[in-house]
């Protein structure tokens, strides 16, 4: 059968259709690489109406996941793997976005996908940890309770900061005209100012006065300490013009503005470590107004935005400083606040719920804490961010710490007031005896280290006790009992900040006068006396049972093994008592109370005696350290 050409209708419909797709794609790209992500979105989604492609889906669901239409995104980026598996960028952003919709299982195959190709990829790392600990950000979330803030007036708003008789907060108008911010055709973003008149009604948000507010984004801010000065992130523009850089890419820069004397906000001034080719924003002061810390994508940072801080030098600023590796990481780092000596901030990376999450930390001699998950419902599988502490919204009078975040868990940016309630703490125990059995009617007591204040009760036919903890307190647990040898442990509270039960157990020793009673872990090198790191822990525990115990006195004696001569091990077994003796005497035991018997390898307790081969661990068993009971002076039981 002879093949048949097509005409030339048929022909140039296809080169037209060809044409128009190309066009179409052209468009679609062009909006994406502007920037454009609504546009680019919607042009997108035409294109796939008629062909699937898989880089058009990747750049679809890329375009969704800028704008936080993470369902949408989850989509088109599961049709794209199931094309072929995602990689790399693409599969990290969409284990992002799987979080995002609280999907983590799913998240968690693709980091791990991630890993199996970059195992060094520590963005990844981070995210597959917090996948697996999932459950933990929900551990306490009755902790905080968080209610939405409804301002008139705003389409979605963020970073709230306690301004007069309301909050500044960084806003988009509800309606718009003229110009468009083409990321989500929305406004672009202004300054406002909200009044509160109770904590359920507000009155519509007014732009600040003065000359802040321009052409293109401005906010988040913050005022100085005194009120007269305003540092605030805004677009890198002139007039109506966006200053791009080589990449077509507008960046963001700090400024600083004075209040006049009719409140008006003008004498604006660029920040002097302002840069064209990176992005300086989301300002933040120390509460005496000398530290400015700030995000930035400059470089010498550690990926992403870092946060950065510069020292007040009386004549300027000084040459900004990265916060290191404790707080930055390889993702973004993002709006920083210091509320009461705390640095708080957002993260895409660390232990994260995914998006931003809030993070806290503190900074002691120059270090940064471990940065904490504040967890839910602080923090959600969104974007969290701006944590602002304001002691004006504890409206049940008992909050350890009230504010404002910022958060788009409701799809657009809002901002939310939190308070919680101060955390409760108790210490819970059983006293049981060298037997395991319950100890009844022993007197355990609670003395806070600060004030020595003692409170005690008597535990009951279970051997249990149980007492209320203070806050942010040292104390120490006491358990005694006639014919026993009493114990005590510490106790904390410190750095707690969620409710908790300390748990502090009692296993208590019958006194036998002159039995030895071995001490686990006080061994010594062969033919060495001085006190090992390991042996002097455990000899601090002993010396805090013989500070319990001051009614009695009690002998330390020391073995060795069989190894060397008699009269040497005798020698070296003395050596050994007298060193521990001493090292006890030094953490604060009372030297007539106490004394020293080296007895060589006179005691072995196994086989190992002179002749036979032995492992070094049956050798080492025999190097061992025991205690006794030798007096008990009632008249000093206290």
């Amino acid at each position: 059968m002879r093949a048949t050409l097509p005409s030339a209708s048929a022909v140039s419909a296809i080169v037209l259709f060809t044409s128009c797709a190309g066009y179409r794609m052209h468009k679609a790209e062009e909006a994406y690489n502007l920037m454009a992500y609504e546009k680019a979105h919607h042009r997108f989604d035409k294109i796939l109406r008629h062909s699937v492609d898989r880089n058009t889906l990747i750049h679809c669901a890329d375009a969704c996941r800028r704008q936080n239409e993470l369902p949408q995104a989850v989509k088109h980026y599961h049709r794209a793997d199931s094309i072929a598996p995602l990689t790399g960028e693409d599969a990290f952003r969409y284990g992002q976005v799987l979080m995002g919709v609280g999907d983590e299982h799913r998240a968690e195959d693709l980091f791990l996908r991630v890993l199996n190709e970059s195992p060094e990829d520590e963005a990844s790392l981070d995210l597959f940890g917090s996948c697996q600990g999932y459950r933990e950000f929900y551990s306490d979330s009755g902790r905080f309770t968080v209610n939405q803030l409804k301002l008139p007036g705003l389409r979605s708003v963020f970073s709230a900061v306690p301004w007069k008789k309301g909050v500044l907060v960084t806003g988009e108008k509800e309606t718009h005209r003229g110009r468009a911010n083409p990321w989500n055709g929305g406004s672009f973003l202004d300054l406002y100012y909200c009044e509160k008149k109770t904590m359920v009604t507000w009155l519509d948000a007014i732009p600040l006065p003065g000359m802040v507010n321009g052409a293109y984004h401005e906010g988040p801010a913050v005022f100085s300490p005194d009120g007269g000065s305003l540092y605030f992130t805004r677009s890198n523009y002139y007039r109506q013009q966006l200053n791009k850089d080589d990449a077509n890419t507008s960046h963001l820069k700090l400024f600083r503005a004075q209040r006049d004397s009719l409140g008006d906000w003008g004498d604006i001034h660029e920040f002097a470590y302002n840069g064209e080719t990176f992005s300086v924003g989301h300002p933040a002061l120390s509460s005496d107004g000398h530290t400015l810390y700030f995000a930035s994508d400059r470089e010498g940072g550690f990926g992403g935005s870092d946060i950065w801080r510069c020292f007040d030098s009386g004549s300027g600023w000084s040459e900004p400083t990265n916060l290191g590796p404790v707080v930055n990481t390889s993702g973004n780092e993002l709006f920083p606040v210091i509320n009461e000596g705390a640095l708080y901030f957002s993260s895409t990376a660390h232990d994260n719920m995914g998006g931003l999450d809030i993070f806290e930390t503190h900074e002691e001699g120059g270090q940064w804490s471990d940065p904490s998950n504040m967890h839910s419902p602080i923090n959600t599988p969104h974007d969290d961010f701006s944590f602002i502490v304001d002691k004006s919204l504890d409206i049940t009078g008992s909050a350890a710490l009230s504010g404002y975040l910022s958060s788009d868990r409701d799809s657009l940016d809002h901002v939310y007031t939190f308070w919680a309630i101060a955390p409760t703490f108790f210490v819970d125990g059983i006293v049981t005896d060298d037997e395991h059995r319950f100890l009844p009617n022993t007197e355990v007591s609670l003395t806070e280290m600060l004030t020595a204040e003692d409170t005690t009760v008597m535990t009951g036919p279970d051997g249990h006790f149980r007492f209320p903890l203070k806050p942010n307190t040292d104390y120490v647990v006491k358990a005694q009992h006639p014919n026993v040898i009493a114990q005590s442990h510490p106790a904390s509270t410190k750095g707690l900040t969620r409710s908790d039960t300390l748990q502090v157990d009692f296993a208590l020793t019958t006194i036998d006068l002159d039995q030895p009673i071995a001490i686990n872990n006080i061994l010594y090198d062969y033919d060495e006396w001085d006190i090992r790191e390991d042996a002097a822990r455990e000899l601090d525990k002993l010396a805090r049972i013989f500070k319990d115990n001051p009614q009695m006195s009690f002998e330390l004696g020391a073995h060795t093994d069989s190894r060397g001569g008699d009269n040497y091990n005798l020698v070296l077994s003395d050596a050994r008592a007298y060193s521990a003796v001493n090292y006890l005497i030094q953490q604060g035991v009372d030297p007539d109370r106490i004394a020293a018997m080296g007895f060589g390898e006179s005691l072995l307790i196994n086989k190992c005696k002179n002749g036979v081969r032995c492992t070094e661990e049956d050798h080492q068993a025999n190097r061992r350290t025991e205690f006794k009971v030798t007096g008990i002076n009632l008249a000093s039981r206290p």
